[in-house]
């Protein structure tokens, strides 16, 4: 059973109330610390080793930190601050800027039908993300058809099964081991049907498996086979519980894929939500979706301000 279906699924609460939930255990990393140091006090060293240790353990990253904390030594120069509790505003915009570059949306609207490929390990939410990214496109008026791609994770058939039937979107699916040949004939069906997006599953994948990783290169391959030009979006499912890990990911898989968008899951189950940070400094590859719990409509576009607003408390 698709557990984000047992509950009947919509949250009576704000989407702006559920991220300040999700990102709970997170901010509590963030605020347990920072609270105290922006409330009084000189801007010395011991502070800024003290910020740096504090977003090192929301997992900013490194790079993420550096780049922060010389953002508020700037701040400090330019308007000439000299208590702490000026700080926190200065950190908020500092990062709201850093994610600024990420937080794009995707447009489903420049090809018909639009082909989404969906990639991750085993474990990320991968499946469970196409549900409920094809409830939130169903809701904007867009017909769907899924590619049970997972060929090799009978689970995966049937939950994507399983949602299809409660929701009436069709699933294309078969027994056999060539996820290639799935999605070929999804996306024959979905021309001749003509349904506005494909969500396109493929096998959960440790990127260490390079002949693995193969076979994925390959369904990208037959996809734009089917439809030249597609897919018109790659996106990576990222778990927020493997933290730096997260950063590894994004590589390899866009080494072999060439990764357009992210959809970072499960940051209500985690204290590392800060990894978002440290992706936009590592990577500019846009964030499109973050979920921050199990109903249904706990996957939503990514926004810079309203995350950071939701992340500082």
């Amino acid at each position: 059973m698709l557990s984000f279906l047992k509950s009947g699924q919509k949250s009576g609460t704000s989407w702006g109330a559920r991220l300040k939930a999700g990102l709970a255990r997170t901010r509590k990393v963030l605020n347990t610390d920072i609270v105290d140091l922006f409330s009084g006090g000189p801007i010395d060293e011991t502070f800024f080793d003290e910020l740096e240790s504090t977003l090192l353990l929301a997992d900013v990253g490194v790079a993420a930190t550096a780049h922060l904390i010389a953002e508020l030594r700037s701040a400090i120069r330019r308007n000439a601050l000299r208590e702490r509790h000026e700080l926190k505003r200065t950190l908020r915009d500092a990062m709201v800027e850093l994610l600024k570059p990420i937080a794009v949306p995707l447009d489903v609207n420049t090809h018909k039908p639009f082909i989404i490929m969906l990639a991750g390990v085993n474990g990320a939410g991968k499946t469970t993300s196409i549900g409920k990214l094809a409830k939130y496109y169903q809701a904007q008026g867009k017909s769907i058809l899924l590619a049970a791609g997972d060929t090799f994770r009978a689970a995966a058939r049937e939950q994507l099964q399983e949602w299809g039937d409660r929701n009436n979107v069709a699933v294309i699916a078969q027994q056999s081991g060539d996820a290639a040949a799935v999605i070929f004939d999804a996306i024959t069906a979905a021309k001749a049907r003509n349904i506005d997006i494909v969500l396109c599953d493929t096998a959960g994948r440790l990127p260490t498996q390079l002949h693995l990783m193969e076979e994925i290169s390959k369904v990208k391959r037959v996809i734009a086979k089917a439809a030249p030009g597609a897919p018109h979006e790659v996106l990576l499912v990222l778990d927020a519980n493997t933290g730096q890990n997260a950063l590894n990911q994004v590589k390899t898989f866009n080494d072999a894929l060439g990764v357009t968008g992210l959809v970072l899951t499960k940051l209500d189950g985690t204290a590392k939500g800060g990894v978002i940070a440290a992706i936009a400094r590592a990577h500019q590859i846009p964030v499109r979706f973050i979920g921050v719990g199990e109903a249904i409509d706990d996957l939503q576009p990514f926004a810079a301000e309203e995350f950071v607003d939701a992340l500082l408390g």
